[in-house]
């Protein structure tokens, strides 16, 4: 569905690169988490999906097409974006901003209006209660939710998720993956998440791609990273990260 060829991305010319030969494969209906500390191009990556950024070399297919040779304004309406900072419009209504991408695309309003309508409730929204509301009148996990509704309200066949609950309190996080999980297994979407969350990424990955100054250290399932880690610095991030999980349990 969705295959990353060998991509390197500079900012530079040349002189330095964020992403570095990078070559991953995602199937139809899979989740895959990239995970890495700041700086390590995961974002960079994610944004080279959708053409937010260009490649400096290497290919992307999407639905086996070079997304180069795509029509922008198709593309992005296949790919949903959820940003970390959520970008909510907050002269317009919770309703209003659930339903802008269909606006956009010249949907009438009473289709646009039941979609946004069917997605809060989607994504844990009493329409009835949260529809008329600005994006100020809400809590912060409220206004990502609206946020993945709008990422959702054109039925795009794919999901891009950009540490979306990076900021957000511990409850609220656990409540928002939650979410995920059971959007995930209603819709059958097609996830990128990027994250720097190992345990996050553990919850919500059915493959993880450990990312590392802009390449790869290695893709695979939860338990193949943490039984069988391929380069010293996977096994040093899952010993930590299994550490501090015993610790946190001894200390409950």
């Amino acid at each position: 569905m969705i295959h990353l060829r060998n991509i390197s991305k500079s900012f530079d010319g040349g002189a330095t690169f964020v992403v570095r030969d990078l070559s991953l494969d995602i199937a139809e209906g899979e989740t895959v988490v990239l995970l890495g500390a700041s700086g390590c191009g995961k974002t960079t990556t994610l944004k080279l999906i959708n053409r937010l950024i260009s490649l400096t070399e290497g290919t992307i297919l999407v639905d086996e097409q070079d997304i180069s040779q795509q029509d922008l304004l198709a593309l992005r309406r296949s790919i949903g974006y959820v940003f970390q900072d959520i970008g909510l419009f907050p002269h317009m209504t919770v309703l209003d901003n659930a339903a802008i991408v269909p606006k956009l695309l010249g949907w009438p309003r009473s289709r646009r209006e039941a979609r946004a309508r069917e997605l809060l409730q989607l994504v844990g929204l009493d329409p009835n209660q949260f529809a008329l509301r600005k994006p100020r009148q809400l809590s912060g996990g409220q206004q990502q939710r609206v946020g993945i509704a709008r990422a959702l309200a054109a039925d795009p066949k794919y999901l891009l998720m950009d540490e979306p609950f990076g900021a957000l309190d511990a409850v609220t996080r656990d409540q928002l993956q939650e979410e995920v999980l059971r959007i995930k297994m209603e819709l059958n979407k097609t996830i990128v998440f990027v994250t720097h969350d190992l345990f996050e990424a553990i919850r919500l990955g059915d493959r993880i791609a450990v990312m590392n100054k802009g390449r790869i250290e290695q893709v695979g399932t939860r338990d193949e990273l943490l039984t069988n880690p391929a380069t010293d610095y996977v096994r040093e991030l899952f010993s930590h990260a299994m550490k501090q999980a015993a610790l946190i349990e001894t200390n409950d």
